[in-house]
């Protein structure tokens, strides 16, 4: 079976969206002010991020600021990296797509922060070595995440060959091996079917995570995108104002 955390590492590496840096910084930057806006709170949520990546980025993750901005940590490697980094980014984004959910939900949109959320829960697993419960849900909300992304990237119409061709390139430089390609190969041929999708999501946090994480796959700039995104909200609940909250968090006009 692939191993979904590092897959995400590589979509994200292999910037499908030329705004993926932008939507990450943007993120990671909402986060860390919402961080500071939160008084008397044990760790916060950004350090449970950057936790989940310091092991694979070293200084620039020790010291981000001197990056250019908590943005840094993650976008400045989109595009970039090899098989050291990509599980860090992997594990990352997945603890900033549950942070962006869990603030969302929280709030429907007001964005006044989630004071009772911490890091542990925001990341379940993550710094749970032995914990083989949380480590099979984490695994099971990153394969989530992996095909989000690659439902939304064939939201306007099938992936082409040369695009699958350049994904799959990506792949094998990274080290993946002929499993995870194939797997990845026939998640993008198949034909979009998002009833089953969101058959496969269990919660309203796992719904705005997979939200989310579309963002991270698409552009948003043609009318097919743009309904299939309305598509998957109504399909799965999410209100409105937690739409919009994310859309806000992320970047998104």
């Amino acid at each position: 079976m692939p191993n979904f955390g590092d897959l995400i590492g590589t979509l994200l590496q292999s910037g499908s969206a030329p705004s993926i840096q932008s939507r990450l910084g943007s993120t990671l930057e909402t986060l860390q002010q919402q961080g500071r806006d939160e008084s008397g709170t044990g760790g916060s949520l950004l350090d449970g991020i950057l936790g989940a990546v310091k092991g694979g980025l070293g200084g620039a993750a020790e010291n981000p600021l001197a990056a250019g901005g908590i943005g840094a940590v993650l976008g400045s490697l989109v595009g970039g990296g090899g098989d050291s980094v990509k599980g860090a980014i992997g594990g990352g984004a997945l603890a900033m797509l549950a942070g962006v959910a869990m603030n969302a939900l929280s709030n429907r949109g007001e964005g006044q922060g989630a004071n009772a959320v911490s890091a542990d829960a925001a990341a379940p697993g993550l710094g749970a070595p032995g914990a083989s419960d949380q480590k099979q849900a984490q695994e099971q909300k990153a394969a989530l995440v992996v095909k989000a992304m690659i439902n939304a990237a064939k939201s306007d119409g099938e992936i082409d060959s040369k695009e699958m061709d350049r994904i799959v390139g990506k792949l094998k430089e990274s080290g993946a091996d002929n499993e995870t390609q194939r797997w990845v190969m026939m998640e993008m041929s198949k034909p979009l079917d998002l009833d089953a999708f969101v058959a496969e999501i269990s919660s309203p946090e796992e719904a705005a995570e997979i939200y989310a994480a579309s963002l991270l796959a698409i552009e948003v700039d043609t009318d097919a995108e743009r309904q299939y995104l309305q598509r998957l909200t109504e399909a799965t609940g999410l209100d409105l104002a937690v739409v919009q909250y994310i859309d806000k968090t992320m970047g998104i006009a």
